[in-house]
């Protein structure tokens, strides 16, 4: 089974490049994230032309909202607002076919604004605070589960392109990443990303606009797969599709594939 999470920065403006990646990858289930669609307003019509039958979205108008389509049947089994303010931000999957069991959650977390100071940015509060409800909630998982998602963390040294520069950063301040870690214990996560690609190897998933990125590669990785320990052994490749960078009117991030031999 391959499942794929990709921040696709509007849905229906790059609905072309999604179907591109959907002939090209043929991933059975497809996370999105930043669709910035209303529900009603999704562009249903190609996913079902391509098989993915079965959708969960959780959208608002202009801004964040998730999705998560694929070709195995689900049922949804949660929606959480970890930031506590109607944002939408994640849906969670049960699959029903292939893989039964398996949860996929699909999350969105928030940037954080550019002051790494919540007493000054609240946004960056915010993020700290999504990332304390999603440890909560992480704590008491007792079954396989996949989290995907732009994560807006890059957490290791080698995730960015320069280290020391980033320090004080939003996407890379050591509160964040010590934030990142507490989330991850809590369930014992792993990081599929650094399983196939170890530290420090390159492994970039998100370049900004300001910067010819090809030249530069001013990378980070922000976005993330992670496994409950169970489901991450039954991982059997894992791939970041980095070309759909180099298309016309890209997303900034890149969509990453994770493949389960289950």
């Amino acid at each position: 089974m391959k499942i794929a999470t990709w921040n696709i920065n509007s849905v229906r403006l790059r609905i072309d490049q999604v179907e591109r990646f959907l002939t090209e990858q043929a991933p059975d289930v497809l996370c999105l994230q930043e669709i910035k669609v209303a529900e009603h307003l999704f562009p249903h019509e190609m996913f079902e032309r391509l098989g993915y039958t079965h959708r969960a979205i959780c959208g608002q108008k202009g801004y964040h909202g998730v999705a998560t389509v694929s070709k195995v049947p689900f049922v949804e089994c949660s929606r959480y607002d970890w930031q506590d303010n109607g944002e939408a931000r994640h849906v969670g999957v049960e699959l029903q076919g292939e893989g039964k069991g398996l949860i996929v959650e699909n999350v969105y977390i928030p940037a954080g604004g550019d002051v790494a100071d919540r007493e000054v940015n609240p946004k960056f509060g915010q993020k700290l605070d999504f990332l304390a409800r999603m440890t909560e909630w992480a704590a008491k998982i007792d079954r396989p589960t996949l989290i995907v998602g732009d994560f807006n963390i890059a957490p290791l040294e080698s995730d960015v392109y320069d280290h020391k520069a980033l320090l004080k950063v939003v996407s890379h301040t050591p509160i964040e990443v010590e934030t990142l870690w507490k989330f991850r214990d809590a369930h014992g996560w792993v990081d599929l990303g650094r399983q196939f690609i170890p530290a420090p190897e390159r492994n970039y998933s998100w370049w900004s606009y300001r910067s010819y990125w090809r030249q530069k590669d001013q990378g980070r990785r922000l976005d993330h797969m992670w496994a409950s320990p169970d489901l991450a052994a039954k991982a059997s490749a894992h791939h970041i599709i980095e070309e759909t960078r180099k298309w016309e009117k890209p997303s900034d991030h890149v969509p990453l594939i994770t493949e389960f031999a289950l």
